[in-house]
């Protein structure tokens, strides 16, 4: 039996990744005085985009489709620019998300700003840029109400529903049950009727969107709220024909939310995946009939980033074998508090940055945080771990270089970006490890201090 894409693209990238470990290590870029890393692969970025694509090629009729990369998965300069480069644009969540996307040459009109706490500065600057906006609640539209009144923009906007289908299997990321903090929900008593006013009453709302979940939620519950956000669309439009008007709504934002299989290093389900299910249950998506925007983020990154670090010592507890390495909450906060949800691959090697294999035992891989619940993985079965190893946690490109955690004031570790071609292995830096000074200066330490003693 042959391969799927999924499995061919898994193994092809799991050979770039134990090139660039082992590369890593004869190069200096994870050493003794840096001892933790990541390590993004950027031709398994560039196939994870172009899959994208593909998977989506024909949607979109005239208006196109926009695939926006969830800037919150990987807030990284370099990243944004090489995904740019790839046609994508951005979704952005905040004033320094959007800060990013610029630094980044990402065009306005390819931005879309989602949130559900935008202030009126924040929608006045995107409102006078032309980057789409999605309002994310009633009292956000009549905020808007008042901003379109006096300063016509070139902006698209759109109104966040909820369809209320329901969740996954990770409570904190499932946003289309009853009771979701985003947008407007559509089956609360009412809120259908008012739904139909707010597009009548508006030329300028001519978008839709919808995010129903995310990491935990299987695809058929993704594409059954994709269908109920299209249905909408329909009959806020069948409502504007009868009285004479044209197409009101004509782009659909699908969010994003295709979850990661952080199991092995196939990748499933695919991009192509969701979009055959998508055209099976929400034809009316595919027939050129409404522009198309998606926000996928962790798919597209998870699985070409790697973090790597040095085991810094060895020691056995309760008969157990424990890792003590320089990998724990700061760079895996999700792993560490919610190892059920957040379970990661483990994979050893030795010194040089060789892959070890045999004569696995259960060991601890803990990190340096001082709490005993520091563990990117526990009673794991793993090669016989030693001082002067290296772990390396899989499948970490996404959400990890963004969700940093200070405890015990531990440094950001530098991001790399490699390219693997035969028997050479070059990088790149994307984003420099943070200095000791530089934590000085965020933590009030800096020139200009405060002087608290001077408080009276």
């Amino acid at each position: 039996m042959g391969l799927d894409d999924g499995e061919r693209c898994g193994t092809a990238s799991a050979a770039r990744r134990r090139a660039a470990v082992r590369a890593a290590v004869r190069q200096g870029v994870v050493s003794a005085d840096r001892p933790v890393v990541g390590l993004l692969d950027v031709r398994g970025i560039r196939e994870a985009a172009g899959a994208l694509r593909d998977a989506f090629a024909g949607a979109g009729g005239a208006q196109g489709v926009l695939h926006a990369f969830a800037v919150k998965a990987a807030p990284l300069v370099p990243v944004l620019r090489l995904l740019a480069a790839e046609g994508l644009g951005a979704e952005v969540a905040s004033p320094g998300e959007l800060a990013l996307a610029r630094a980044a040459g990402v065009p306005a009109g390819r931005t879309v700003l989602d949130s559900p706490a935008k202030t009126t500065a924040e929608l006045r600057e995107a409102l006078a840029a032309g980057i789409t906006v999605n309002a994310d609640s009633r009292e956000e539209l009549t905020r808007l109400d008042a901003l379109l009144g006096g300063a016509p923009s070139t902006s698209p906007v759109g109104l966040r529903v909820n369809p209320q289908v329901g969740g996954g299997s990770i409570g904190a990321l499932s946003t289309a049950t009853d009771t979701s903090k985003f947008g407007v929900a559509l089956r609360d008593e009412g809120a259908r009727a008012w739904l139909l006013r707010a597009y009548a009453e508006r030329p300028w709302l001519t978008r839709i969107h919808a995010h129903v979940g995310s990491q935990g939620c299987p695809l058929e519950l993704m594409a059954a709220g994709v269908r109920e956000i299209h249905e909408l669309a329909e009959e806020v439009n069948r409502a504007h024909r009868a009285t004479g008007g044209g197409q009101r709504i004509d782009t659909i934002d699908i969010g994003g939310g295709l979850p990661v299989n952080f199991a092995s290093d196939d990748v499933a389900p695919t991009h192509r995946d969701y979009a055959r299910l998508l055209s099976a249950t929400v034809p009316g998506l595919f027939d050129g009939g409404y522009g198309l925007v998606t926000e996928f983020g962790r798919s597209l990154l998870a699985k070409s980033g790697t973090i790597l670090a040095r085991v810094e010592y060895t020691k056995s507890a309760g008969g157990r074998r424990i890792a003590v390495t320089h990998a724990g909450a700061q760079v895996a906060v999700r792993t560490v508090f919610a190892p059920e949800s957040w379970p990661l691959r483990v994979a050893v090697f030795d010194a040089e940055g060789r892959p070890k294999e045999a004569d696995p035992l259960p060991q601890d891989v803990a990190g340096p945080c001082c709490f005993a619940g520091d563990l990117a993985a526990a009673n794991r079965l793993l090669p016989r771990i030693e001082a002067g190893d290296h772990i390396a946690l899989l499948d970490t490109g996404a959400y990890y270089f963004s969700h940093h955690y200070a405890y015990n004031t531990l440094p950001r570790p530098g991001v790399y970006g490699y390219a693997a071609h035969q028997q050479e292995v070059r990088f790149a830096t994307v984003r420099p490890p943070q200095t000791v000074d530089e934590l000085v200066a965020e933590s009030g330490g800096g020139p200009h201090a405060a002087d608290l003693s001077a408080l009276r």
